[in-house]
Formats: C-alpha cells, structure tokens, sequence
C-alpha cells in the first residue's frame, strides 16, 4: 500500500503541526515520519510529512484538493504532494567518465534506489556500452559550440517525451543552458570536486597536490544559471595526507564524489529536500 509524503512551507504560526497530525489522524492515516523546522530568523515554517494511506478515507486523487480546502487557505500553505508508489524518472547525462554512472546504476539495478531510468544521454559515445550493459537505451548527441543550442532543444524534447522527472548530471561536462534550467528548475542536480574555486581549470588534483591539501570533498547541488552555485543538497569531505600522490587525489575525489551523489539523489527521490532561495533544507 501506497504512502503520501507532503511538504509544507507557510509563515510560522501557531496551530499548524496540530492541525496536519490532526487532518491524517480524523481521515485514520497512520503517521510513519514527522519532521519539522522553523526559521527563525525570517518567521519561517518546514515540514514534511509521510503516512500511510491503508485505511485512509480520502481518494488519492482528491486529497490536494481537502488539503487546501481545510488547512491551506487557512494558514496560507505552500505545499507539494507526492505518492510512494510513483517512482520517479530520472535521465542521467554524462560525458566520459563513468564512476558516477556506474555507481547510480549499480544501486539502481540492486533496488536500492527506487526511481525509473527510461535513458542515458550523452555528449561522446564512450559510455554506450556500460549503458547497453544494464539494459538502458544510450542517446548520443555531440555537442559543439555551433550545435549547443539544436541539441539542448533535442534534449528537452526527449526528455519531455521520456516523462522525465528529474535529471542527474553524473560527471557530465557540459554547461546546461538557461533554457533548459526553466524546463527542470529545481530538478537538475550536479556534481562537483570541493576544490572549486581555489583549484578551477582541467587538472584540479594536480593543483591540490602541489598546495598541500589536506581535505578532497565534493558537493552535490541543484543547478541554477550560476556556475556551480545553486542550493546544496550534500557534501561530504575525506582526509589527505603528504603520503597520497596525485594518483591517490583523484581515487579519494571519484569515492567520495559517487557517494555524495547517490546520497543527493537519494534524499531528492524521498522527497527530503526543500529548495528556499538558494538554499535548501533537508530532513535526513
């Protein structure tokens, strides 16, 4: 049996967390997950909620429509409605490195994560054969500074065709273009080394070994028109020492750079994630 999962936004006030337990309670849904933050800085109010719909009273398709009814227009609620037995749809786009697609696919395949992949899109074709592999159709489309804009329209016609969800950008090492930013906002995540901004350009492990570093992260974001700069969904950091080579960097990078990833992704497919402004909060 289907669970649902709400996400609530509105201006703090009292009444709201009773009235939403209350509205599952009186329709007999069994509350499974509960979590809740205020901002209190700016009188600013999170939640989200997830319960069973076993023996719930209202009809899937009118339950939105209650909501808003009942405690929408009266606390002036912000919120989105999601259903466990959807699984979302996700395209992955990548170039040719393949560390994060495997490890995407890998959990996939295992059921570990629940979404659909109706296909791979790629700028090069060196990842055809890992994609086939696992049983997924590989859409190849080259891109040159002549065809950039042809082919995101390409793109975005696939993916609309594909009913894509969201798309996860594993190592893909193309800048997406405002255009496409409008058809997914909010739905486009991305990966990148830590090393950004002190180590930008084509060889950032090298740089780092040369400075030093002590720390190789990565950071897991939404992608905005800023470069690299959209709300953050995860991050994570692992230890370097003077012993590690430029060799060792670049393993440690691509390690932690796959679990940070699967880990966003993951929080994105459980709907755990709220984007505020160009920051998100999360309930792990």
């Amino acid at each position: 049996m289907a669970n649902a999962i709400i996400q609530i936004e509105c201006k703090d006030q009292q009444g709201i967390v009773s009235s939403v337990t209350e509205f599952i309670y009186s329709n007999k849904g069994n509350i499974i997950d509960l979590d809740q933050y205020t901002d209190h800085d700016n009188n600013h109010f999170f939640m989200r909620v997830e319960w069973s719909l076993e023996n719930f009273t209202i009809q899937k398709d009118k339950i939105a429509e209650y909501f808003e009814t009942l405690l929408g227009k009266r606390f002036s609620l912000r919120f989105n409605l999601y259903f466990s037995d959807h699984k979302p749809r996700m395209a992955l786009f990548v170039t040719k490195l393949s560390h994060c697609l495997y490890d995407l696919l890998g959990r996939w395949q295992s059921g570990e994560l629940e979404v659909e992949i109706p296909l791979v899109i790629s700028n090069h074709p060196y990842l055809k054969d890992v994609v086939e592999r696992f049983g997924l159709p590989f859409v190849h489309l080259p891109i040159t500074p002549e065809n950039k804009k042809d082919q995101e329209k390409k793109q975005i016609k696939i993916l609309k065709e594909h009913d894509v969800d969201f798309v996860v950008l594993a190592r893909y090492m193309q800048i997406v273009s405002p255009l496409f930013i409008q058809h997914f906002e909010h739905k486009i995540i991305n990966i990148h080394h830590s090393s950004l901004p002190a180590f930008a350009g084509a060889k950032p492990y090298h740089a780092a070994f040369e400075r030093g570093v002590k720390i190789i992260g990565a950071t897991a974001h939404y992608v905005t028109e800023e470069l690299d700069a959209g709300p953050i969904i995860e991050q994570d950091v692992v230890r370097a020492t003077h012993r590690h080579y430029v060799s060792d960097l670049l393993k440690m990078g691509q390690d932690v750079e796959k679990l940070v990833l699967a880990k966003a992704v993951k929080l994105h497919v459980q709907r755990k994630v709220m984007v505020v402004g160009n920051k998100t909060i999360v309930f792990h």
